[in-house]
């Protein structure tokens, strides 16, 4: 459907497989895109070797409307994602002329040294993802948008380069407390599915306030007339079998 924007999220970094680093940036773009109407259908991570980001970015570049990375952007010799899009591009990188001219603002020439100046190596044709906060920028290059690992300044480039991005009809949701466990309500909630195959359904397990396994229940759709008509069988479904477990 040309009205569903998708997108794909590639997170870059040898400290995130290790479990050294936690990743605080998935769920938060996540929720971004949902806000805005694109659809996150992936999620990878990769070490820091050449090999494995370029075999996913073209993966994803060619599947998504958008792909989104964090990490690798730094000064450090690991930090290689810069060159990595480079070559999935099959283009040059070079010191960007602008980047270099803030760098050297911003720093002495003692403290420009030869690691910070490889923040500012950025694909050619590649666009600037910057602002007045942010030292080293992201770039985005046909439908990949690079952005850095640090979760503060991840979050200032989504801002920047969100308002430039194509978005699609925005997916809709309405949730409801089955007051039931999820293996009581699997098989008509399965028939439900089938029966509106225009939404999906969705049943999230969880312990309730007095400790008993109960179950959330969300209907997604982006017409709203079918997400009503999933939610009336949902909620018609879990009358009924409270009205039968009473009896």
């Amino acid at each position: 459907m040309s009205d569903i924007v998708t997108a794909g999220i590639l997170v870059i970094g040898d400290e995130i497989l290790s479990g050294r680093t936690k990743d605080k940036n998935i769920g938060f773009i996540a929720e971004y895109l949902t806000n805005i109407a694109i659809d996150l259908r992936e999620v990878r991570v990769v070490a820091d070797d050449e090999d494995a980001i370029i075999e996913a970015l073209d993966a994803l570049r060619s599947r998504y409307t958008y792909v989104f990375t964090t990490g690798g952007i730094g000064p450090t010799h690991d930090d290689i994602t810069a060159d990595c899009v480079a070559k999935a591009f099959g283009v040059a990188i070079g010191y960007h002329p602008d980047v270099v001219a803030r760098f050297r603002e911003r720093f002495s020439e003692a403290e420009l040294n030869e690691a910070r100046l490889r923040m500012a190596r950025i694909p050619e044709g590649a666009e600037l993802i910057q602002s007045a906060t942010i030292i080293a920028p992201g770039f985005k290059i046909g439908n990949v948008i690079v952005m850095a690992g640090v979760p503060s300044i991840m979050q200032a480039m989504m801002d920047i380069v969100a308002p430039k991005l194509k978005s699609g009809v925005k997916m809709l949701s309405e949730s409801v407390k089955a007051d039931a466990r999820e293996g009581d309500i699997g098989g008509p909630l399965r028939a439900i599915a089938a029966a509106h195959p225009d939404t999906m359904i969705g049943s999230y397990p969880f312990l309730d306030e007095e400790r008993k396994p109960n179950t959330n229940l969300v209907v997604r759709s982006r017409d709203p007339d079918k997400l009503q008509q999933a939610m009336t069988a949902v909620k018609q479904m879990l009358a009924e079998l409270h009205n039968n477990k009473n009896n």
